[in-house]
């Protein structure tokens, strides 16, 4: 992490664009506001999309935005984020959601720093600075199958890459014990003593989900005790195999089966929390939220 404080602050001045790798969970979007705090632009906000949420449909009219009549409902001219973010920084959350066909007019849209809204013929032009996460491997970002490499290269100037929580569980006790305290003052709580042996048990876990299911972890373990001291129930870590989701695919080798019946599983294992169902399938939550509602779940 102190590599990473470091890459933030070098980069932070400039204007390069900057690509956040790493799992969910693991802090993109705070690097990325930390990015744009430090930087020339922070006078004016920063503008995120999060690409793993939208519809596909609206994906190009969210960019780069729309004239009046371009289609069905469009009663009016409006602007994408990337106009909006003009003299700012973007932020593109789940930038490996973008579909393959729209990945070219990004980055028309970056090298020539105009946009051309839909519906229109016209340009406008843009001054943004770019600033992408994805949970992405590295081997998914570089097939070309899936994302174009061109465009890879015009958004990692600078990579700066999030290890996971499991990576660096001496920052657990640190993690743990902010957060606790943060809880306590929201919720008016008196502050409980974190004994040692049950810090040394919380930093085994795993934490699939990383810094975000800590956090959740520690909020309920601050609303559920009771006692002069922090215990393993007021945590309530979920208890997992090495291969939860195996007797789903050993009875039904169907693949929409397949996968509804692991989104099943995620949820009753979370208590259906969606942020911790879809941290725990390596998902964003919108495309939890998708998969849930082709599924009918």
């Amino acid at each position: 992490m102190q590599r990473v404080r470091a890459l933030i602050e070098r980069a932070a001045p400039t204007d390069a664009n900057v690509l956040i790798t790493g799992e969910n969970g693991t802090g993109k979007e705070i690097v990325a506001r930390e990015i744009h705090r430090r930087s020339r632009r922070s006078s004016q906000p920063m503008i995120s999309v999060d690409l793993g949420a939208a519809s596909e449909t609206l994906f190009e009219s969210e960019l780069f935005g729309h004239v009046k009549g371009a289609f069905t409902g469009a009663g009016g001219d409006r602007i994408g984020r990337l106009k909006a973010a003009d003299g700012s920084t973007l932020f593109l959350d789940e930038i490996g959601n973008l579909p393959l066909h729209l990945q070219p007019k990004l980055l028309t849209a970056l090298e020539q720093r105009s946009v051309v809204p839909v519906g229109s013929n016209k340009p406008v032009p843009i001054d943004v600075r770019v600033v992408a996460a994805t949970n992405l491997s590295a081997d998914a970002l570089a097939d070309e199958k899936r994302f174009r490499q061109d465009l890879l290269f015009r958004l990692n100037t600078i990579d700066i890459e999030l290890p996971p929580l499991r990576d660096r569980r001496e920052d657990i006790p640190l993690l743990l014990r902010h957060y606790l305290a943060l809880y306590e003052r929201k919720y008016d709580k008196p502050q409980r003593e974190l004994p040692d042996e049950l810090v040394d048990m919380l930093k085994r876990h795993d934490w699939p989900g990383n810094v975000r299911v800590l956090r959740h972890a520690a909020e309920r373990a601050v609303i559920m005790a009771d006692g002069e001291r922090y215990d393993a129930d007021d945590f309530q870590l979920p208890q997992r195999s090495q291969t939860p989701f195996e007797p789903a695919v050993a009875d039904n080798l169907n693949l929409d089966q397949v996968e509804k019946r692991m989104i099943e599983r995620a949820l009753r294992v979370h208590n259906f929390n969606i942020s911790l169902a879809a941290a725990e399938l390596g998902l964003s939550r919108g495309a939890l939220y998708r998969r849930m509602e082709k599924h009918g779940l």
